[in-house]
């Protein structure tokens, strides 16, 4: 066959690529089933274990088993997903119920990763089989070919309850994202009953039933009343708290203690590691004297944080002081998203609810069709033994006279006799009456003769009145709504019985944590910092002692209060502000804490040029000067704001600043110059008046004619008519240089 080629626009092919992929990653890794409530890897999982007999009552298997099975057979993709999906369905502080049984480490609440693969074991949990993997053998759930057609698998498993409820789902798709909390599985059960007494109950009327989430881990959800609006809509934020129990001291010589034994949901993992490391901040911040030591007693039997508290300690505003400053309180973003008729839905309460009901009716359909089946094709036996009985004289004859199985076969069924030997005609004309169907003759053929037991004669026919009662109640099931809704009910109500288990988490509306802080006595202090970026703050005692020690080690001095801000510019033309109370004290040999570390900048592509309190900005201005020579004064007022770090300036493309510069009070001076020297050695001095007044979102003006390659090297504004530099080992006074106006080349000084 030819060559054809196919001519296309590039957009639309990459459009069609790109959507193909979006949904792939939708639909077949990242968003659960709302029927069963599993992603593709999960459902892969538990049925590749279930192929491997990994039941209850067997011994555990190597994960990696169970990791290259899924991958072989059903997951084309990366073991380590697989692996990461297996350990989470294990991990009990997870899931509201778990569904595999592992052996080995598996990780911890505290973030410990699981062990290598090699390492641990893992088979089903009972409830897996019971709830998730029933009935798999009776066509209850439809089967496709795997990715490379050499195996089948099916397309969503046969779960009984809300799956996407009671385990919740997480994932992160292109575009969208699912978060669904766990939920209390009586509740669900109970909530489901409901449903299906009265398919057109309120989600408020649900919510007798299903009260909100119910977390692994417990602790506190803290606005109950917005869980109506969540469970409608799908969306909403969850406000979750830890636990935490007021310790008294046993002894006198035993400190009182505050025990967090339930974290938030979201602190699973690095954040209690998190959790303790903010609070020891809050210690060494001041910003609590009521806390002598923090230590972390957990174990298997659950979470123990233990806080030890000063004498007379102030619990309660302790307590607030958490939940408000560490992730004690945090936020759940639930967002209902999953695959509903093969595209992503979101969902309501009722409608998880609905939807699964209707999957678990046709379930229970499938079922029972299939059993019915089955039980006539027994009926259908049953029934040719039993009148097999009745005639078995003439059977045994037709065995006797025929030649082969078949041709004895041929005559049950069709009274064929030719060929076959009788002891009288009257046999003959019998056999030639026969008609059992073909399942009924190969049962008689493959009879034994112990079936003619008087007895056992009598246990046949009692089985046949079974199958009987059998087919009544399936047809029953089948052909009457009601019925069925009772079986399902009562399977439910088993369920619930079984593995039901008490709420974890206490739903409440508890008021947002309110820390009064305590008032801070103002006083003067020194902000110093090294040419490295390191800063800290000196006692007014200890600069004023060690004063010209201070000046020559450190680049950037500013006295300043300990309540004020500092507002720190750098040369990409940001303004990043920083609480005084924030910069760490520290003695005149410190080394200080690098300021990138406490504002919100990077020295890697910024550098500080200058700091200033924000107390002076609403009495001053404030010279930009850029490397391009631009140059203008901004109203200091202009930069008082409450965003930790704002646009100070508008810079050309690849223009910087190079100077920044305090000018104290708000009129003109027309006595002060300003002194600008190129790289290459110009130097123009001109009035500082001759420089606008311009906004911050201005560029400016250009203060010096450069050449072309020349930039701005330095800025100075000389104080006095004394004021000088060293320039090229030769004192340069600038009162010395031409006096000129702005936008000038300058003058070349010359050695």
């Amino acid at each position: 066959m030819p060559e054809q080629i196919i001519k296309s626009e590039f957009s639309d092919v990459m459009q069609k690529s790109y959507i193909d992929y979006a949904m792939s990653v939708i639909c077949q890794r990242a968003l659960p089933d709302v029927r069963d409530g599993l992603k593709p890897v999960q459902r892969r999982v538990l049925y590749a274990m279930q192929e491997l007999g990994l039941s209850s009552d067997r011994p555990h298997r190597k994960s990696a088993r169970i990791v290259g099975d899924t991958m072989g057979k059903y997951h084309p993709h990366g073991d380590s997903s697989i692996y990461e999906a297996l350990v989470v369905m294990e991990q009990e502080f997870k899931k509201g119920m778990p569904l595999v049984d592992g052996h080995g480490n598996f990780g911890s609440i505290e973030g410990d990763g699981a062990a290598a693969m090699r390492y641990t074991e893992a088979k089903l949990q009972k409830f897996t089989q019971d709830v998730y993997l029933a009935d798999m053998d009776k066509a209850v759930v439809d089967f496709k070919p795997n990715f490379d057609e050499t195996e089948k698998e099916p397309e969503v498993l046969p779960v009984r309850i809300p799956n996407l409820l009671v385990n919740g789902a997480e994932g992160i798709a292109v575009g969208m994202t699912t978060n669904i909390p766990p939920h209390n599985l009586g509740e669900v059960i109970d909530g489901v009953t409901a449903f299906m007494d009265d398919p057109d109950i309120t989600t408020q009327e649900l919510m007798k039933h299903i009260k909100g989430p119910d977390f692994p881990t417990g602790g506190l959800v803290t606005n109950e009343k917005d869980l109506l609006s969540i469970y409608e809509t799908g969306q909403g934020k969850l406000r979750l708290r830890g636990r935490v129990i007021f310790e008294k001291g046993k002894k006198r010589s035993e400190r009182d203690k505050l025990v967090i034994t339930e974290i938030p949901y979201t602190m699973i993992g690095a954040g209690i590691g998190k959790f303790i490391s903010d609070v020891v901040g809050l210690i060494e911040n001041k910003k609590t004297t009521d806390i002598v030591d923090v230590s972390n007693a957990s174990s298997k039997e659950g979470i123990r944080i233990v806080l030890e508290l000063k004498k007379n300690a102030d619990v309660e505003r302790l307590k607030n002081l958490l939940y408000k400053k560490t992730r004690l309180e945090d936020t759940f973003g639930v967002n209902m998203l999953a695959i509903s008729d093969g595209k992503p839905e979101l969902l309501g309460l009722k409608d998880i609810i609905r939807l699964h009901t209707e999957f678990h009716y046709e379930i229970v359909r499938r079922k029972y069709q299939t059993l019915l089946e089955r039980i006539l094709i027994e009926k259908e036996v049953k029934e040719g033994l039993i009148q097999a009985c009745d005639v078995i004289d003439l059977i045994i004859e037709i065995l006797r006279g025929s030649r082969s199985m078949a041709q004895a076969k041929a005559c049950l069924m069709n009274g064929n006799t030719e060929g076959i030997t009788f002891r009288t005609q009257k046999s003959k004309k019998a056999a030639a009456r026969l008609s059992f169907t073909e399942r009924q003759a190969t049962a008689i053929l493959n009879m034994r003769l112990y079936r003619l037991i008087g007895l056992e004669i009598l246990a046949l026919q009692e089985e046949y009145a079974g199958i009987l009662k059998k087919i009544k109640e399936y047809e029953d099931i089948l052909n009457k709504p009601a019925v069925m809704k009772r079986v399902i009910k009562k399977d439910l109500a088993k369920i619930k019985k079984e593995y039901g288990f008490e709420r974890k988490t206490t739903l409440e509306n508890a008021s947002a944590a309110v820390v009064v802080e305590a008032p801070v006595e103002e006083r003067d202090v020194v902000f110093v910092m090294d040419r490295f970026g390191y800063g800290k703050i000196l006692e007014t005692s200890i600069y004023d002692r060690n004063q010209e020690t201070a000046e020559a080690e450190y680049r950037t001095i500013v006295p300043c209060k300990n309540t004020d801000k500092l507002c720190i510019f750098t040369d990409t033309g940001q303004m990043h502000q920083l609480k005084v109370l924030d910069v760490p004290g520290g003695r005149l040999r410190d080394k200080g804490t690098p300021l990138d570390n406490l504002a919100n900048y990077d020295s890697r592509t910024e550098q500080i040029l200058t700091v200033i309190p924000e107390s002076l900005l609403s009495a001053g201005r404030l010279l930009f000067v850029t490397r391009s020579a631009m140059v203008k004064i901004v109203d200091g007022q202009e930069f008082v704001v409450q965003k930790k770090t704002v646009a100070a300036t508008r810079l050309s493309s690849g223009d910087s600043l190079i100077a920044v510069e305090y000018l104290e009070g708000k009129e003109e001076n027309s006595s002060r110059t300003i002194v600008i020297r190129s790289e290459e050695g110009y130097f123009l001095r001109f009035p500082l008046s001759d420089i606008t007044m311009k906004k911050k979102t201005a560029i400016g003006m250009r203060g010096m004619s450069l050449r072309e390659e020349d930039k701005v090297s330095h800025v100075y504004l000389p104080a006095g008519t004394d004021d000088s530099i060293v320039y090229k080992e030769k004192e340069l006074y600038f009162n010395k240089i031409k006096l000129m106006s702005r936008d000038k080349k300058g003058v070349k000084v010359r050695r």
